[in-house]
């Protein structure tokens, strides 16, 4: 089977579309338990230092970002139509929770450097905690 890089291109778009909609989805109070415990044992097997042997069938011969797509897609399967339907047409008009989340991530960090460069850079903050450190010894 021939590389189709088109094929590849939209996989990876659907991936970060899918993932953006597991994120609301995991955030809604209405989506069941049972998902949410599913998807975080399976994410939670990926970034584990457990490494699955490669005879365990299925799981052993998949890899692990194949795994972790694998998961989201069945976790968003999983959750009530209405309830994707509305996160999905929430991602579209960018108000979805991920949305929100991530500018006031980006907010909190844009905050976070404006705060360090206006005390002029770094080097204040670290002989700041060197003379702590001395005056502590």
């Amino acid at each position: 089977m021939a590389f189709n890089l088109a094929r590849a291109r939209a996989l990876l778009f659907e991936a970060r579309r899918t993932a953006k909609l597991a994120y609301c989805l995991v955030r809604d109070d209405r989506v069941p338990l049972g998902p949410k415990l599913a998807m975080g044992a399976a994410l939670g097997l990926i970034v584990s230092p457990l490494d699955v042997p490669a005879w365990v069938p299925v799981i052993g011969d998949l890899d692990m970002l194949a795994l972790g797509v694998l998961t989201v897609k069945v976790f968003v399967d999983a959750c009530p139509e209405a309830i994707v339907d509305e996160h999905e047409a929430r991602i579209l008009r960018r108000e979805s929770a991920f949305d929100r989340d991530l500018r006031i991530a980006l907010a909190l960090a844009q905050d976070g450097v404006r705060r360090l460069t206006s005390r002029g850079g770094a080097g204040p903050a670290i002989t700041d905690f060197r003379e702590s450190e001395e005056e502590s010894a």
